[in-house]
């Protein structure tokens, strides 16, 4: 299970306020709890075979036709089934990003070639360089988990191209977009009718807080694609409780206004505080912080009733790197306290060992 290491784990860590997992601080609407509460009466029922009536919703919500619409259980689950209609020889990935490309990757045995982003954390010109007839699929995370940051708008256009004219497919994770100033400038969706090889991928999880209902989507206009996609996976994947979740969440347009307010205006906040206390925060555009500091933090901060992202099992990155979601201002300033204390302590521990010698 070592490879299954994600943000979230409050089984392990019951006492802690829950920095590791990145959703929306405004927690889950109450519509979506009682929609999904109600459709237990119906649980006795099969779901019904590729959730139409959710496509439907979806495609309203984006503004495209529900045939450009692949649900999944979780958007991990459909990274697994992506890769297993395509079934990659070789396959370009960033370090650091987000662990499941590699994982679903592995399950169909493509090799993978890495792009290591070094200290800036972006990806840089001679990214295009990689896009050769020998690579078959790439994964980008935009904004990139866990480093919160975006691929330059035109530079993303132009790998599009790059990878339409190898027969690359580039699939583009945009679940954390909705949090981004001005995100739709930066996501591919309208490109999606004229570039068949391109797959966005989507997840309820972030946008509207309910993780433990498993519900994701993808977008594209490459309709072979999709239906083997759905030939891949089970035909009741998408549960009752889940689709019902799903189509109320949809109508919570106000819920997702007022949280993405909420974090743009609290991660610049939480991110100067941390700056403050020395630690090395990089400039995150999404929902959550990636930063640097010292190498027991973690320990530290469960200790003081605080679960952070340890991010040293990313490839790419080594023990010292973190990242902590954007929460409740009262909770960022409960962080904010914490880490001040430790760093406090950890300066007079190092001050006493100094005065020792």
């Amino acid at each position: 299970m070592k490879r299954h290491i994600h943000g979230g784990d409050i089984y392990q860590n019951q006492s802690c306020l829950d920095f590791s997992a990145n959703c929306n601080p405004l927690g889950i609407p109450e519509a979506v709890v009682k929609a999904a509460a109600k459709s237990l009466n119906q649980a006795a029922n099969y779901p019904q075979v590729g959730s139409p009536l959710l496509k439907e919703a979806i495609a309203g919500y984006e503004g495209l036709s529900s045939d450009m619409v692949v649900c999944g259980n979780g958007a991990a689950e459909l990274i697994y089934t992506l890769c297993r209609a395509v079934k990659p020889g070789r396959a370009l990935l960033t370090a650091p990003t987000f662990a499941e490309y590699e994982a679903a990757l592995c399950s169909v045995d493509c090799q993978i070639f890495w792009y290591q982003m070094g200290e800036s954390f972006e990806i840089q010109e001679d990214f295009a360089e990689l896009l050769t007839e020998n690579i078959d699929i790439v994964f980008l995370c935009n904004p990139n988990n866990p480093t919160g940051k975006l691929v330059d708008g035109e530079l993303l256009k132009r790998l599009l191209k790059a990878c339409a004219q190898k027969s690359i497919y580039l699939v583009v994770d945009e679940c954390f977009m909705d949090f981004v100033e001005n995100g739709e400038t930066y996501s591919l969706k309208p490109y999606l009718r004229d570039y068949p090889q391109l797959f966005l991928l989507k997840a309820f999880t972030k946008r509207y807080a309910m993780a433990g209902i498993r519900l994701g989507y993808g977008l594209s206009g490459n309709q072979e694609l999709l239906q083997r996609m759905e030939s891949c996976v089970q035909p009741w994947n998408i549960s009752v409780m889940a689709e019902a979740a799903g189509l109320a969440a949809l109508k919570e347009t106000e819920y997702v206004r007022r949280g993405v307010e909420l974090v743009q205006s609290q991660r610049e906040l939480l991110k100067q505080k941390m700056r403050d206390l020395g630690l090395g925060v990089q400039d995150s555009r999404a929902n959550y912080i990636f930063f640097s500091g010292p190498e027991k933090l973690w320990e530290e901060c469960r200790r003081h009733g605080i679960l952070i992202r340890d991010c040293s099992n990313y490839t790419g990155l080594d023990k010292g790197w973190y990242r902590v979601a954007v929460r409740m201002p009262e909770e960022n300033e409960r962080l904010v306290q914490a880490l001040a204390q430790i760093l406090t302590d950890d300066e007079n521990a190092g001050t006493g060992k100094e005065k020792e010698k």
